[in-house]
């Protein structure tokens, strides 16, 4: 599209807690198409979440709800080539984009967690970011110090 920027489609909020937020991340989550089964897996990581965390005061959902807050990054470096060289940028990020990074980074690293299911992996990955540890902490804490290495190329923004 050439001219115009593309109208944000509306997205539902999902069944269970009538939350716009909880059907993004269930679409990130999702895998060839099968949305119920994404949010079985949810809501299971939810339930076990609740079982789990008997002394953290709050719902299953704030729990999580905290732990994007917790691994949502707010600058990044971008690949900038000025002259021959090519510098790492930092850039502040769009708040659609913080979201959908953290959401992104979540899913990946508890896939990659060893566990037996993924609603499993999925609810000690939040419960991990939860408690500002886990792999996605760390990927955002690995982007906010890349982007303070490479402070001096701030002025080659774009």
């Amino acid at each position: 599209m050439r001219k115009t920027r593309p109208k944000k489609r509306v997205m539902l909020p999902d069944p269970k807690y009538n939350d716009q937020l909880v059907t993004r991340f269930v679409n990130n989550m999702m895998m060839k198409g099968k949305k119920s089964v994404a949010y079985k897996l949810f809501y299971d990581a939810l339930d076990i979440i609740e079982s789990k965390s008997k002394d953290i005061e709050g719902s299953a959902l704030e729990i999580w709800k905290k732990a994007l807050e917790n691994i949502t990054p707010q600058v990044e470096v971008k690949s900038r080539r000025v002259g021959g060289a090519t510098f790492q940028v930092p850039t502040e990020i769009r708040p659609d984009r913080k979201i959908s990074i953290s959401m992104k980074n979540l899913i990946l690293f508890a896939r990659k967690r060893a566990g037996k299911s993924m609603s499993d992996k999925l609810a000690a990955e939040i419960l991990a970011a939860y408690n500002n540890e886990g792999g996605a902490f760390k990927k955002k804490e690995d982007t906010h110090r890349m982007a303070e290495a490479n402070k001096a190329f701030a002025h080659f923004r774009f």
